[in-house]
């Protein structure tokens, strides 16, 4: 049984597949930048699966489904870590800037949870990575609007799975993550140092997805050194 990762070419996804193979455990590997995720192919050749797409594209989500049925695929959880990031004035994010947000931050669980779905089993864990930018109660930043928002979705989608697939005993968490100092963060924020590294992080993450459903379901949970004020 395979986990799948999303947005695993870099960063906290990355880091989250390296903990999971170390521990010999299976993963598919899905990004846009092929090159990261054969790299992670050729260290762990017999436990890597690679997909490289577009999470904003419609045909991806048909490749993916094409994918797991013709490789005759089980999981036994996803880990939706993809996302983009906007910083922009509120006033000055366009109605394309928002709707790309929705479309990267949430649409995209949306669809891959839609795919993934009917290769699950019972005790199967999906762990949605959200944003302490979306987690109601947090410290809010100028020019993350559209961002936080997009992020915030996730938090109910979670519960509403959690809640819709209780039948299945497939289990669906989202972790709120705060500052972790990775390509998109210092990007976002050139010369903010972070308290968390890419790499705690991800041993954080790998060991959620594959025992935290024995004790959480459709939790948000915040994941951050700061108090969420």
């Amino acid at each position: 049984e395979y986990m799948l990762i999303t947005g695993a070419s870099r960063g906290i996804g990355r880091e989250t597949a390296l903990a999971l193979l170390r521990q010999d455990i299976p993963v598919i590997t899905l990004a846009r930048t092929e090159s990261r995720l054969q790299e992670l192919k050729k260290e762990f050749p017999d436990l890597v699966k690679v997909i490289s797409a577009d999470l904003t594209s419609p045909e991806t989500f048909t490749e993916l489904q094409s994918f797991l049925e013709k490789q005759n695929i089980r999981l036994r959880g996803l880990i939706h870590n993809a996302g983009a990031l906007i910083n922009k004035p509120f006033t000055e994010t366009t109605d394309e800037d928002w709707q790309f947000m929705i479309q990267a931050n949430m649409m995209s669980a949306v669809n891959v949870i839609r795919c993934c779905k009917s290769f699950m089993g019972a005790g199967s864990h999906i762990v949605n990575i959200g944003s302490m930018g979306g987690y109601q109660g947090s410290a809010k930043f100028p020019g993350l609007a559209a961002y936080s928002v997009s992020k915030g979705t996730l938090s109910i989608l979670t519960e509403c799975l959690a809640a819709e697939f209780v039948s299945d005993k497939i289990y669906v968490n989202c972790l709120c993550l705060g500052a972790v100092q990775t390509e998109m963060l210092e990007a976002a924020f050139p010369g903010l140092q972070a308290p968390v590294q890419a790499e705690e992080m991800g041993d954080f993450i790998a060991s959620f997805a594959t025992n935290a459903q024995k004790y959480f379901n459709g939790k948000v949970l915040p994941v951050s050194l700061a108090d969420p004020d």
